[in-house]
């Protein structure tokens, strides 16, 4: 399993990534463009199996984008202000946070007419 970890930035109109620990580096004129481009290169290191990928935004002009090759049917990290502590994380071979358990819902008993002590009919 390969975890490849990229710092994505915009200067002009061309963005550019940089592996984070690694030499492996790419540059286009899209978001979409780079990150296929850095799935290409992920995949010419390390193609021992299936592809997850993760694009996160920080600011308009820089990102992160994660390629995972391998490790069966596990995902990525979750996008969001969290993401960069977890591409870190996972980098390093960390755990990712585990989700909130959920909440129990409670039944609610529909009152009828007779409850109220009165009737619409009546």
């Amino acid at each position: 399993m390969g975890v490849f970890t990229f710092v994505c930035r915009s200067s002009g109109d061309e963005w550019s990534a940089k592996q984070l620990s690694g030499d492996l580096e790419a540059s286009a004129f899209s978001t979409y463009d780079l990150q296929r481009k850095l799935v290409q290169a992920a995949l010419a290191t390390d193609s021992s199996g299936g592809v997850n990928s993760s694009f996160s935004m920080f600011t308009p002009s820089s990102a992160v984008f994660q390629v995972i090759i391998g490790g069966g049917g596990g995902g990525a990290f979750i996008g969001g202000a969290a993401a960069g502590g977890a591409a870190a994380g996972s980098a390093a071979g960390g755990a990712a946070p585990e989700a909130p358990p959920a909440e129990e819902k409670k039944e609610e008993k529909e009152e009828s007419d007779e409850d109220m002590g009165f009737s619409l009919f009546d």
